[in-house]
């Protein structure tokens, strides 16, 4: 191998033996997974769809992409699936396509509140192309249901924008989504329900979040995450006619040749999650992400609607650091050995590269068999970097500690 990229190869791999992964969006794959995603799967086109390929020799490849979404449709109990997105804002762009014009208006919730920059962001594709209208959160913090999604202002800016697509399933919200509702809603207004799970994927494909079937007209994810495969995407749907549509906005409407390497690793991923102990692995990652929030909460830091239901959560950093952005915090943490990243909280008076708060998640310590007691030590880690407000003394202490506690848990690769 290319000594200069094995050795950099060699480098990360320490650095995430030694390190406590708390990004919500990012895991540790499986042996499994990486085999297949670094096999001679990589050396050829196919183009096209099972059966119906652009290219000769594909036979086998068509076996593994029928094989995939197979697992696909039985993980999430649908009728069809489409493996071949190369991630899920690729997903997205190829739900758009499938059932918007330029200038058609979709409802979202807007990035700073939660969403995902897919889901409107000015800049990028869904928002140059297409007109996004957001409804909000609940911003009175008189009422119990405080940074929720506020169901009656999206039935509200439903009715009154008559939106394409509604589409729900957020990047940071960490909370229960009401599917059903959503449902009503979209039916109300005559719109199409577009579900992005990328973050709760695999808490829905192991039972431990509500499912968007029947009631979503197309989902959306990534592979990753909280479901544990390569990085990629997928679209669900139970409708033919949906599915053909889908199909066509993938290929050849947004993609050319899939990753077939990656659409193995996939395989591999559904196979995985089928298994009856994925389904204890995402009950976990719940509690973890409960035992975690509750520690961070009895040290007096302020969590985003006050908690979690799944797999993250955000601080709000104001109240213990009030000086100090997240930027900088996430930069503390990260000397001391613990990976975050900084995100805005509703309403965030400081700019999206600065921030208010941190989002936290628990999918990739609940991979390395970390429980509510390796959440309170963690929880006590990130107190004592912050409170030092950037002592790097204090940061290189916790940072031998970790190292020294993360050798208990050993990476599964």
């Amino acid at each position: 191998m290319d000594k200069e990229v094995s050795a950099l190869i060699e480098k990360e791999a320490t650095r995430q033996s030694n390190t406590i992964e708390l990004i919500a969006s990012e895991n540790h794959v499986s042996p499994a997974v990486m085999k297949a995603v670094g096999s001679c799967l990589t050396n050829k086109y196919a183009e096209g769809y099972p059966g119906k390929r652009y290219y000769f020799g594909c036979e086998n490849y068509d076996e593994i992409e029928i094989l995939a979404q197979e697992r696909a449709k039985k993980l999430f109990n649908c009728n069809f699936a489409n493996v071949q997105p190369h991630s899920g804002a690729s997903a997205n762009i190829a739900a758009f396509l499938a059932f918007m014009q330029p200038g058609d208006v979709y409802a979202s919730l807007v990035l700073s509140d939660g969403g995902h920059l897919s889901h409107g962001l000015k800049i990028n594709f869904s928002g140059k192309y297409f007109e996004p209208v957001h409804y909000p959160l609940i911003y009175d913090d008189s009422d119990p249901d405080f940074e929720t999604i506020d169901y009656g202002a999206v039935r509200e800016v439903c009715l009154e924008h008559k939106p394409k697509m509604l589409l729900c399933g957020y990047s940071a919200y960490p909370r229960i989504i009401n599917f059903e509702l959503m449902r009503k809603i979209a039916d109300e207004c005559g719109a199409i329900l577009m579900c992005d799970i990328a973050h709760i994927a695999g808490l829905v494909a192991g039972g431990n979040h509500p499912s968007p079937f029947p009631h979503a007209h197309i989902v959306t994810t990534t592979t990753h995450k909280t479901l544990r495969g390569p990085r990629g995407g997928l679209i669900l749907s139970n409708d033919e006619d949906i599915s053909i549509k889908i199909d066509r906005a993938v290929f050849p409407g947004s993609q050319g040749g899939p990753l077939m390497h990656v659409i193995a690793g996939k395989a591999v991923c559904f196979g995985e999650a089928l298994k009856p102990e994925f389904k204890e692995y995402t009950k976990n990652i719940v509690n973890n992400a409960k035992a975690l929030a509750a520690a961070l909460k009895s040290k007096g830091y302020r969590l985003v609607s006050g908690g979690t239901d799944n797999h993250l959560m955000l601080v709000d950093l104001r109240e213990v650091v009030p000086e100090n952005t997240g930027k900088e915090v996430a930069l503390w943490l990260e000397k001391a050995g613990m990976i975050t990243n900084h995100n805005g909280i509703p309403k965030d008076p400081r700019p999206p590269m600065q921030t208010s708060g941190i989002r936290l998640g628990t999918p990739a310590v609940t991979t390395r068999n970390m429980g509510s007691e390796e959440m309170e030590k963690i929880a006590t880690w990130i107190d004592r970097v912050i409170v030092s407000r950037g002592d790097t003394s204090v940061q290189e202490e916790v940072k031998k500690e970790i190292s020294s506690f993360c050798s208990d848990f050993p990476l599964p690769h």
